[in-house]
């Protein structure tokens, strides 16, 4: 065996990840919002892209711009109606990144658009002037913090004042006081008799049972305010445990109430807030923006990328032949000439992405047209292999596709990934069913059950049988846990409850 030093050529073949394939997989999986946020960065950090609004109207750069060619035929971002448009001649994303043809006119340009004139996409027919802005719906809002400071300072002055304050800090968002009283007292070096008696103010305060320390007291609070606080209430109060059960017969002897002073005392109850901070201050909850519009369009579907979230990005040849036509160094040209493939590359890209989206989704209309059409309950098991195979993508390029983004219909909002759905097997030998049509036939069971007599996880699986549906007993109690929905035990109690109030 020679040790001597030798050069030997070897060919072999190997998967690497570009920069550019890496950054293209990303922007896959980021909804609309998060990629208008990209496209901010980019455009801050190279000086040849120009982000345009949906609204805005062509510029120098992009009437200099040659990337952006319109093709040949209509001017339709979708062209994708099931039934009439042919996706075949699109490239995939994770298949051809060489494709220059692309184009950014979309079925939104046109009156109307796919979101039913609504203004959803930028275009109008309700017109976004004389609609309201969700936006700015609830930023106006008093935290409950500052509404009990604003009382405390009419109500409370000097050392009560800052105990006061100090109460107020310990008080959580559904108005409870989370910190023992003592610690509090020891803490401010105050006795717990002032502590008390400064807590007693706050609890008068609004909203009222604000202050209270438990479910019971917040209760008493409410009980007292509305002048119900007698005897029997206060065992009422004193004995929640029960209400939840629905031991309605314990609950007559402990109050020593008949059936109709009872069932007074529960309405009652039950009209109480308890969590009476929650009405004020919070975050407001951000509206879920549609990336996808499906339409009946004729026969078939129209499938819309939401424009409105997508700003124009355009390359501004303009600035590159000015800039790159002067003197310049060896590093500054190569900077520039990086800028500019990094540019168009980026444009490319979301292009590619917004195509894969359209293709995904399209096909997701294609196979689920029965929920579309008629429901839930028409709903068919469907699984990322499927789509992928069907539209000759990868798997997990569906996956990302379907990550973090929505679909706006006539039957409301959507999770790509809710019409994913495992499969259930047909008690006759039938074809499959979704576990989505599941779920919606025993929501609509226990929705129509018989308060006298509740339907047990045995009676459903005889029922689900009867409709065509074979599944096991531990997958109903699964999917009615899934969906919130208590067992027959806890139904009935609730009934009563529902009963007696």
């Amino acid at each position: 065996m020679s040790l001597a030093p030798r050069l030997d050529l070897r060919q072999s073949q190997s998967l690497v990840m570009t920069p550019q394939l890496q950054q293209a997989i990303k922007l896959l999986a980021l909804s609309n919002l998060e990629i208008e946020t990209f496209i901010a960065e980019e455009v801050e950090r190279n000086p040849l892209l120009d982000a345009q609004g949906s609204d805005d109207g062509p510029t120098e750069a992009a009437e200099s711009s040659d990337d952006f060619e319109p093709r040949d035929g209509p001017a339709d971002a979708s062209e994708l109606i099931l039934g009439g448009g042919d996706a075949a001649g699109e490239a995939a994303l994770d298949v051809d990144f060489a494709t220059d043809a692309f184009h950014h006119d979309s079925a939104s340009d046109l009156i109307g658009g796919l979101d039913g004139g609504l203004g959803l996409n930028g275009t109008g027919g309700g017109g976004a002037e004389d609609g309201p802005d969700l936006d700015n719906l609830g930023t106006g809002d008093l935290s409950l913090a500052d509404h009990l400071l604003a009382q405390a300072g009419a109500t409370v002055a000097g050392p009560d004042l800052f105990i006061a304050q100090h109460l107020i800090d310990q008080i959580d968002e559904c108005g409870y006081l989370t910190v023992p009283l003592r610690e509090i007292a020891e803490r401010l070096g105050v006795s717990l008799v002032r502590v008390e008696a400064v807590l007693a103010v706050i609890q008068t305060f609004d909203p009222t049972g604000v202050g209270a320390r438990d479910l019971a007291e917040c209760l008493a609070l409410q009980a007292k305010e509305a002048d119900r606080y007698d005897p029997c209430m206060a065992r009422l109060i004193d004995n929640l445990e029960l209400v939840a059960r629905g031991d309605l017969g314990r609950l007559r002897r402990i109050c020593n109430v008949d059936d109709e002073d009872l069932a007074d005392m529960v309405r009652e109850l039950r009209g109480y807030d308890p969590k009476p901070g929650c009405r004020y201050g919070g975050d407001p909850v951000p509206a879920v923006t549609p990336d996808v519009f499906v339409a009946r369009r004729g026969a078939g579907w129209a499938v819309e990328i939401n424009a409105a979230t997508l700003p124009r990005l355009l390359v501004n040849r303009a600035y590159y032949a000015e800039v790159s036509g002067g003197k310049q160094d060896k590093a500054s040209k190569a900077w520039l000439t990086d800028m500019l493939a990094s540019a168009n590359w980026l444009v490319k890209a979301l292009d590619q992405r917004q195509r894969t989206i359209i293709k995904v989704a399209s096909e997701i209309v294609k196979q689920q047209e029965g929920f579309f059409l008629k429901g839930v309950a028409h709903l068919r098991p469907l699984t990322l292999r499927q789509v992928a195979d069907a539209i000759e993508m990868h798997e997990s390029t569906v996956s990302r596709v379907t990550s973090n983004k929505y679909l706006s219909c006539a039957r409301g909002l959507f999770e790509l990934k809710y019409f994913f759905t495992s499969a259930i097997q047909s008690a006759d030998g039938g074809e499959a069913v979704s576990a989505e049509a599941v779920k919606s036939a025993i929501k609509t069971l226990i929705a129509a059950e018989d308060p006298k007599k509740i339907l047990s996880d045995d009676t459903l699986v005889e029922m689900l049988n009867a409709k065509g549906f074979d599944i096991a007993r531990r997958t109903v109690a699964k999917y009615r846990e899934a969906m919130g929905i208590g067992s027959s035990v806890q139904r009935r109690r609730q009934k009563a409850l529902e009963g007696a109030g």
